[in-house]
């Protein structure tokens, strides 16, 4: 960790015991529950990694160490606990997490009372009180109580029943396969589409903090058995959540795996013809084809920075109540304004029963677009010199700096090269007409990139 800087762009991720261990989580608690003010209370929760535990009793000390009462939720996805925030008006919370990071990284995301997580500016305020040593004791007699909560993970589920058309999802008795990458998807969405009246097949479904049936990054790769599967049981739909289930990747009853940015242009299209005029947030990773959906239903686009938490944020600043990211996340602001994939997967099921369609044909409808990722490994120390000489590189071409470099070309292909807030590496989305015009922007990039590396 730098001596400035805690958070990336979502929350604090380390590898367990190396840049993140119990001491430091101590710290942090210490940090965070002095930001709150002594009494508040804060509920935690944490996901299906072995370190969950362990970093939960370090957070929850530092806690109480500052006099905030402790509700000790247990293991539950991310967006069950922050609709437990909200719900039990809790004043915050904190969540044990790495979502998609590799099972030996852990993390802790930091909740506002409203379940969305806390803004950057509330981040420095953290970091201050963390590196300056400002933490605020309480004394002996006024030291935090810590309870259970129980129930949250039903409570989430009963909510999101409450959005969609229950009784019309049921009437369609669909077959979904559900890959909940042995963590803590499995203990919602199986539930919540029984109660919605389908038939579920489960596959790693069994909590293992290890991830032995996939990696948590619910990337094409990582997803062959969720594909093979539901088309081999002529399934209707596949679901497959990360780590901490507030993103969800889809396949369609023939077995294509659909990146984040064509399920997310299926609710928004559905969201805009019965809200017409609706703004929406997205990131500039965002394919083309959500700013082409937006336009043909009248819908307003408003561009962020890459990050969950941005796009909280803004849909909280302008009142919106949809956004949606390429990787998987769709934000409902009629539930919650932060990423859910079960709260997506019911949205999904409810515009299929409306439509009639196949998840195929709804993505068939929308403009084509190729998207093709590439990742390179770039130490933090470099990100700033790499950014530089992209600027310069890139002078005189169409593009947006608002986070990275996005550049768009005269053929209708773009690509967007970043820095990543939670690795030491740079990522590249590339979108075209043809997937080969895309996988060559990612060669060509990655090359680039790696010339930019030798020289700095």
């Amino acid at each position: 960790m730098s001596q400035t800087k805690l958070f990336g762009t979502n929350g604090i991720r380390g590898t367990v015991n190396v840049e993140l261990t119990p001491d430091m989580a101590v710290k942090v608690g210490c940090a965070v529950g002095t930001f709150f003010g002594a009494k508040k209370r804060l509920l935690i929760g944490y996901d299906a990694r072995t370190s969950g535990p362990m970093f939960t009793r370090a957070v929850t000390s530092g806690l109480t160490a500052t006099g905030c009462d402790v509700y000790l939720a247990g293991m539950a996805p991310t967006p069950a606990l922050q609709f437990a925030v909200k719900n039990h008006k809790f004043d915050g919370g904190v969540i044990i997490t790495a979502s998609h990071n590799p099972p030996q990284y852990n993390g802790i995301k930091v909740i506002w009372k409203d379940g969305i997580e806390i803004s950057h500016e509330q981040e420095e305020k953290i970091e201050k009180i963390y590196f300056t040593d400002k933490t605020v004791f309480a004394d002996w007699k006024n030291l935090g109580v810590t309870h259970d909560l129980i129930g949250i993970n039903s409570e989430y589920v009963e909510a999101i029943k409450t959005h969609v058309n229950t009784a019309k999802i049921a009437e369609k008795h669909f077959h979904v396969v559900v890959d909940a990458a042995n963590s803590v998807g499995g203990l919602t969405a199986p539930v919540l589409m029984r109660d919605l009246g389908c038939k579920i097949t489960s596959l790693n479904a069994n909590i293992d903090g290890t991830f032995p049936g996939r990696l948590p990054e619910p990337r094409p790769e990582n997803l062959a058995e969720l594909a093979k599967l539901v088309k081999a049981l002529g399934a209707d739909l596949g679901v497959a959540f990360d780590g901490d289930a507030d993103r969800s990747i889809f396949v369609d009853e023939t077995g294509q795996i659909h990146m984040g940015d064509k399920s997310f242009g299926v609710v928004l299209k559905q969201y805009l013809l019965e809200n017409l005029g609706a703004q929406v947030v997205t990131p500039v990773s965002s394919s083309t084809l959500i700013k082409d959906i937006a336009d043909a239903y009248k819908g307003t686009i408003v561009w962020t920075k890459v990050g969950s938490v941005t796009v909280s944020q803004k849909m909280k600043e302008i009142k919106a109540k949809l956004g949606g990211e390429e990787n998987g996340g769709v934000f409902y602001g009629p539930h919650q304004a932060v990423r859910d994939g079960a709260m997506t997967t019911a949205l999904m099921l409810d515009i299929m029963a409306k439509t009639g369609k196949k998840f195929s044909q709804l993505v068939a409808e929308q403009p084509q677009y190729f998207i093709e990722k590439g990742k390179i490994e770039c130490p933090e120390e470099k990100k700033l010199a790499v950014l530089e000489k992209l600027l310069e590189l890139t002078k005189g071409l169409n593009t947006n700096t608002l986070d990275g470099v996005k550049i768009w070309f005269p053929d209708k292909s773009a690509i967007l090269i970043r820095p990543s807030g939670t690795e030491p590496a740079y990522r590249m989305y590339a979108e075209s007409k043809t997937q080969q015009r895309a996988l060559q922007l990612v060669k060509e990039y990655t090359l680039k990139l790696e010339k930019m590396l030798e020289t700095i």
